[in-house]
Formats: C-alpha cells, structure tokens, sequence
C-alpha cells in the first residue's frame, strides 16, 4: 500500500518503470483515493464503475472514451494535458492511440474494469493498481 511519499514523483520516471499497457500502477495516495498512471495502446474494456466517477487526465498521446449513456452512445477525444471525469453508472471505454500515457484519480480499491464488464481480454490485468517498484 502506497503511504504519502517523502519525496516528489516525476512522471516520466515513474512511467519508464512501466512496462505493459493498461497496467495501473499507484504513485500517490490523496485522503482514501489512489492516483495512477498507466500506459494505454488500443482498446480496453466496455465496463462500468457503479459507486464513483473515474478522472483522467492525458499525460501524452490521445485517449478516446467511448460512452454508453441514456440519449445513445457518444465518443469523448482527450488530447495531452486534457481531464475528463466519467460519471459514476455510465457505461465506458477507453481507446488509446500509440504512446498514450494517462493518470487516474480513483477511491483506493476501484478495479480498473470497473463493477462489471464485458470479457476481459488477456493484455488487461483487471486489478485495483500496482506498487511503483
């Protein structure tokens, strides 16, 4: 479990020392919420977080989420530096272009795939973070 650091954490460095895609791996602890950062190429997973919303943040490349909401189906595009907050109970799927490196903002626990979700395949751990090594 990730504690508060007694040092500041350069992202860059830290995402040097990630090697898989779709690999949430914790590099900060706010109150009860994990801030993760992870590598993303391709698509991930239609899944769904019931009790929390889900903050990204693009820190290079570009992210598209796909979301499943009440009036259809629509696509959000996130460039680097961009933030958007996926609503708790909507229906998600990230889509990465090569290069892409994002931050998550999450309550401590939250599974990256979500409460439930459509199969898993095998390249996505389905995991609540990784320790930075």
């Amino acid at each position: 479990m990730i504690s508060h650091p007694s040092e500041p954490t350069a992202l860059g460095h830290a995402l040097e020392r990630i090697a898989e895609p779709w690999s949430p791996h914790v590099v900060a602890r706010v109150n009860d919420y994990d801030v993760k950062i992870a590598h993303a190429e391709g698509e991930h997973v239609w899944h769904v977080h019931e009790h929390t919303d889900e903050f990204f943040l693009v820190i290079e490349g570009e992210l598209r989420i796909g979301l499943r909401e009440e009036g259809g189906e629509r696509t959000v595009t996130l460039s680097k530096g961009a933030v958007f907050t996926v609503p708790r109970g909507v229906e998600h799927r990230p889509v990465a272009a090569p290069g892409t490196a994002i931050m998550m903002f999450e309550p401590a626990g939250t599974v990256n795939t979500g409460d439930r979700h459509e199969a898993v395949p095998g390249h996505i751990p389905s995991t609540t973070g990784f320790e930075l090594a």
